[in-house]
């Protein structure tokens, strides 16, 4: 097994956590997992601290005060997964929405490269339970992303990655500026203008069935306006 670590941001996940614990840990046994809590108001935080004593020395939480978004809860996992000392750092979602069973692939393939990206897009769609809307939306942003940022990859919004952690060190996570969706699209492009080698496998994308997305117009916009702000960062 690698010395590897999976970074898990939660916010209202109650419903799905233990699930997800369940499918990683029949899956990998060996993994140690990092769940990031934003303050959950549905107890999310807590419950992960009580199954700790099912996965003695595998699973570790952090507790935030309060709730400060996406990116500064994965930016808070790096750092603690960074200075544990782990070569090997995979982020994925809470919802059930990125499939357990692609990790030890993740891990196969970040030996020989920088970041993995696991792609809903590449050899074809593979998103289980999206209207078309959501379909729409989601390759016209990788579409308008792709023309801002010179970036040549089929999905760069996915928010299933694995990272040699030197890689995370290069593109210095301290100086990460955006904290929604954008937060994905910025560590992509971070790693893209370092000239990391980047490789993008194919995974199978499911739409959540517990909990409310967190997905809105506001994100939207943002990750609109915000992409502008990448391309002229150095």
């Amino acid at each position: 097994m690698l010395n590897a670590a999976a970074v898990i941001p939660t916010y209202n996940e109650r419903e799905n956590i233990g699930q997800l614990l369940e499918r990683i840990y029949a899956c990998v046994p060996d993994l140690h997992v990092w769940i990031v809590d934003d303050n959950s108001p549905d107890g999310t935080g807590n419950y992960a601290e009580q199954l700790r004593s099912q996965y003695p020395g595998r699973l570790f939480v952090i507790h935030r005060e309060r709730k400060t978004g996406f990116g500064q809860a994965c930016i808070e996992g790096f750092s603690r997964t960074l200075a544990a000392g782990y070569d090997y750092i995979l982020q994925m979602d809470a919802d059930l929405s990125h499939d357990p069973q692609c990790i030890p692939g993740f891990l196969k393939e970040v030996r020989s490269c920088d970041l993995v990206i696991g792609s809903r897009y590449v050899g074809g769609i593979r998103i289980m339970g999206w209207a078309l809307w959501r379909l729409i939306l989601s390759s016209a942003g990788t579409w308008y992303v792709r023309r801002v940022t010179g970036m040549r990859l089929t999905d760069t919004t996915t928010g299933y990655l694995c990272w040699r952690a030197l890689a995370l060190k290069v593109i210095g996570i301290d100086r990460l500026f955006s904290n929604g969706y954008l937060f994905l699209v910025e560590l992509k492009y971070k790693a893209f203008r370092q000239g990391l080698r980047i490789r993008e496998i194919p995974i199978v994308f499911y739409e959540r069935r517990f909990g409310r997305s967190k997905l809105d117009w506001n994100i939207v916009l943002e990750a609109l306006v915000g992409v502008f702000r990448l391309r002229l960062t150095r």
